[in-house]
């Protein structure tokens, strides 16, 4: 099945703006084109855009997420490429992960101290 521009931003919480800048900035190169210029997206491209808004979503740059593309677009030679990638970025979304739950663990302290006053004051 393909998707319009219109659909595929629907489906993916992004506007029509977004997915064209994408595209101009080299992160849609497997698009394909009506002969009118319309982009056609795919099941894979669904699954591809996925993937790149997985990377955007836990603060991989765009310029990462461009050679990541890039590297799938060549083939199997650059497997080992992109699962060091993919490596690094599974590093930097746990270490994300374990400062936002100290983070949690400072605000939730917060809490308890305030309830505690506040239930002292009563």
């Amino acid at each position: 099945m393909n998707y319009t521009i219109g659909q595929v931003a629907k489906l993916n919480s992004l506007t029509i703006s977004q997915l064209r800048y994408y595209d101009k900035q080299g992160l849609l190169p497997f698009l394909k084109r009506t002969e009118s210029g319309d982009r056609i997206f795919d099941e894979d491209a669904l699954k591809f855009i996925e993937m790149i808004l997985c990377l955007k979503n836990t603060g991989m740059p765009i310029k990462k997420i461009k050679q990541f593309v890039d590297w799938s677009m060549e083939g199997e030679e650059t497997l080992q490429r992109r699962l060091d990638l993919m490596k690094m970025q599974e590093k930097y979304v746990l270490d994300q992960i374990k400062e936002t739950e100290e983070n949690l663990k400072k605000i939730q302290r917060k809490i308890a101290k305030y309830e505690l006053e506040i239930k002292n004051n009563n």
